[in-house]
């Protein structure tokens, strides 16, 4: 038999069970329904679901097939008109065969110090979030071996040493099995201590246009999470907002193939689900935010060593030190550094848990798939993810809002992670004003020093043209005008590079003076002409550039220089 592609709604009154069969023998199907039992079946298809409410047979119930898309639509009266079923969206405990109706349950533990998630007693009770505390009781190196247990609830122990080439390249712990808890988180310390790169972290600080992007990037939660707070108080009552969480085919489909599981959990291993739940929704977040909502190859890298939780198999006291671990780890691994990232991805953590279990849900399967399409990361998925994702449609919404409570209440500071920031910060920006003082020391408003760049001037910026017509810059032009001499006699000066006026057939301005050049004659001996137009541009410089009253000594003895060195044309 075949399990169908199915979606539950529901308004006031009625339950509607969407079920999509393509193919199927239309003529021949069965429809049976009593209380919280549904069973559909048209060959090849079978679907039994275990409702969250009671339904009941009373005459109003419906049904119709649209032979295009192949979907048969079931509408069931509630046996309590106006209740609201939680969870019809969580597929895999849909799914779920129906309890034992006996309290007991049917395996136990032989000396747990509690019962399954689904069949405690006290689970409708308040969660105290508090850190439980022990007298100190020595413990033998047997003792200590045993508690060297991982995974989802603390379950598993002795994967890594059978998968140990695998994990490698996936988790930091190189021992795990046969590593105590204090000795993980000792290693991790100091492995973050390690990798710390101050000046990567000061680029980020004073450089941070690129954080400031990512900042403003707005994560599907936002919007889910701003209708809740609209509608808190008027039509959002229950503990799930699950009408704002809308899950994609993909997402449905990956329901329908998980195993459905009990998980028999203690009181503290049930207190490290919900908090490993946080480290991992910490990591996720930043992920989401620094790629915008689109994954790459360096995604399951991000999530998994941001993550304490699955990189070091850590289990946690308290909220608190999770936000702490995730600040250092967020400031040591990955490409954007920042304190302004810790935060942001702790206030989008709060607002997942406060949307409930439906948003806990599609994180996960997120993380599922990320993980799943990573080799040899997928390893992770059987330790923690999959388990997460079966488990979190049982748990109970107000747990989840307890945390999120929890952990909104929780403050954490740059000093709190251990990473001297503030001390960084302060002599940065010390080192900082020191250059920015110097460097206004040695600018004066007149004086030009090679670190200094003073502002272009109108002149600087004016045409040759312009300048060449301009009587009000002499400066400037004294200052430009003699270059015009090198172009024009170095290459003459060069007795290698004389021309033959006979070879070339050149006379510069010669031949509309009537000046003729022997045969054989060098341009050299035939300069006088070109001194002379050069000569009168020099003037005209001079003439610009002398005061007033200037003597006029010196222009004659100009005039008289080139005079004796101008060479007459026969």
């Amino acid at each position: 038999m075949l399990t169908p592609a199915f979606e539950l709604s529901q308004d006031r009154d009625f339950l509607t069970v969407a079920i999509r069969v393509p193919h199927a023998r239309v003529s021949e199907f069965d429809v049976y329904f009593e209380g919280v039992d549904f069973k559909f079946y048209a060959k090849p298809y079978f679907l039994r679901l275990t409702l969250p409410g009671r339904i009941v047979e009373n005459g109003g119930e419906q049904g119709s097939y649209d032979a295009d898309k192949g979907i048969f639509t079931i509408r069931l009266p509630k046996e309590t008109p106006g209740q609201h079923f939680e969870g019809l969206n969580m597929l895999t405990a849909l799914l779920a065969p129906r309890k034992s109706r006996s309290a007991k349950p049917l395996v136990e533990e032989i000396g747990a110090s509690g019962v399954s998630e689904e069949g405690a007693d006290d689970e409708d009770s308040d969660f105290d979030w508090e850190i439980e505390q022990t007298p100190y009781e020595e413990v033998s190196e047997s003792a200590l071996q045993s508690q060297c247990h991982y995974g989802f609830g603390n379950l598993r122990a002795g994967v890594v040493q059978r998968l140990q080439d695998e994990l490698s390249e996936v988790i930091d712990i190189k021992d795990p099995d046969f590593t105590p808890l204090t000795e993980r988180r000792q290693k991790r310390l100091a492995a973050e201590l390690a990798k710390f790169d101050p000046d990567h972290y000061l680029a980020d600080f004073f450089e941070d246009e690129a954080i400031e992007q990512i900042l403003k990037y707005n994560p599907w939660w936002n919007d889910a999470h701003a209708e809740m707070m609209a509608s808190l108080g008027k039509s959002q009552e229950h503990g799930d907002n699950a009408a704002l969480v809308s899950f994609s085919e993909e997402e449905k489909y990956q329901l329908r193939k998980f195993v459905n599981k009990s998980y028999l959990l203690d009181k503290t291993a049930r207190r490290q689900v919900y908090y490993s739940l946080v480290d991992i929704l910490l990591a996720y977040c930043y992920e989401i935010r620094v790629t915008e909502g689109e994954h790459n190859v360096e995604s399951a890298w991000t999530v998994r060593k941001l993550s304490p939780t699955l990189c070091w198999f850590e289990t946690w006291t308290d909220v608190h030190e999770i936000l702490v671990s995730f600040g250092r780890r967020v400031l040591c691994y990955p490409l954007y550094r920042h304190f302004k990232l810790v935060m942001k991805a702790y206030r989008d953590t709060v607002k997942i848990l406060q949307l409930g279990k439906s948003a806990v849900l599609k994180c996960l399967l997120d993380v599922h798939k990320i993980f799943q399409e990573n080799d040899p990361a997928y390893i992770l998925n059987d330790l923690y993810i999959s388990d997460y994702c079966v488990w979190i449609q049982k748990a109970k919404s107000k747990k989840l809002a307890a945390l999120a409570e929890a952990l909104k209440a929780v403050s954490l500071s740059k000093a709190q992670l251990g990473l001297e920031l503030q001390e960084l910060e302060t002599a940065a920006l010390l080192v900082q004003e020191e250059e920015t003082a110097r460097e206004a020391a040695q600018c004066g408003p007149t004086q030009r020093t090679p670190g200094c760049s003073p502002e272009p001037s109108d002149s600087d910026s004016t045409t040759s043209s312009d300048t060449e017509d301009s009587d009000s810059e002499p400066e400037e032009l004294v200052g430009t005008r003699p270059s015009l001499l090198t172009p024009r006699q170095d290459p003459l000066l060069e007795e290698d590079s004389a021309l033959l006026i006979q070879e070339s057939g050149l006379c510069r301005n010669m031949a509309s003076q009537g000046c003729e050049v022997s045969p054989g004659q060098t341009l050299a001996s035939a300069r006088a002409p070109l001194i002379e137009e050069v000569g009168e541009e020099l003037r005209t410089i001079l003439q610009v550039s002398t005061p007033p009253g200037g003597s006029a000594g010196s222009h004659r003895s100009m005039r008289d220089g080139e005079e004796r060195g101008q060479v007459p044309c026969d």
